[in-house]
């Protein structure tokens, strides 16, 4: 392994839904740092990676795939839905081969100091005990619930059920190294600007 290699930082970005993550890692990209976005993967992975393809039917059935072979996703959402049991199961075989995907991808980037992981569930799954650094995105709960009824067209009973089960925003400040808050009173681009500024004298450490 080459001594770039070695000293490209792992940084992680997390938040509760409708915090804006993808917005701050557009504002990371622009400034030419790679991001893997998480969820993209995990659904790209159910479906390319015959391991967790396999598993993904052990567990569901063969009613999780539809003929072409796309993931029934409105069945398996069925499935974890109010089942703990199940959701547990499933990212038990999901988070492993992302975490593994991501390993790869990052060795594979080259002249960069860091890269970053995009995760909603990057504290609750554990994946923050293979990164260096965290960067959590903050938004008051209202403005949260206002952005996701807006994005995805659905009532505000069940955007509250998603947000419950999700760490409670408290904790996953506590557990960050950096913070953007995303509330229309700070500059975006500001903020990102000083963390990457922070991270470029951090892996000239390393």
């Amino acid at each position: 392994m080459s001594k770039n290699t070695r000293t490209i930082l792992k940084v992680g970005i997390t938040g509760g839904i409708g915090s804006g993550k993808t917005t701050v890692c557009k504002v990371f990209e622009a400034l030419g740092i790679p991001v893997y976005y998480a969820d993209w993967h995990a659904r790209q992975l159910m479906v390319n990676a015959p391991r967790l393809v396999a598993g993904v039917k052990e567990l569901f059935g063969p009613d999780a795939y539809l003929e072409d072979g796309a993931l029934n996703r409105p069945y398996i959402a069925e499935k974890v839905f109010n089942n703990d049991k199940n959701l547990r199961q499933l990212n038990h075989l999901v988070h492993p081969a992302v975490a593994e995907d991501a390993d790869r991808w990052h060795h594979a980037q080259e002249n960069v100091p860091y890269t970053l992981k995009e995760a909603a569930l990057l504290f609750e799954s554990g994946i923050n005990k293979q990164l260096d650094k965290v960067i959590t995105v903050f938004a008051p709960e209202e403005l949260r619930l206002q952005r996701v009824i807006a994005r995805d067209k659905v009532s505000a009973k069940e955007v509250r059920a998603r947000m419950v089960k999700q760490m409670p925003e408290a904790e996953k400040l506590k557990l960050a190294d950096f913070v953007v808050y995303n509330d229309g009173a700070h500059s975006l681009v500001r903020q990102v600007w000083d963390i990457h500024q922070a991270l470029l004298a951090t892996s000239e450490i390393v």
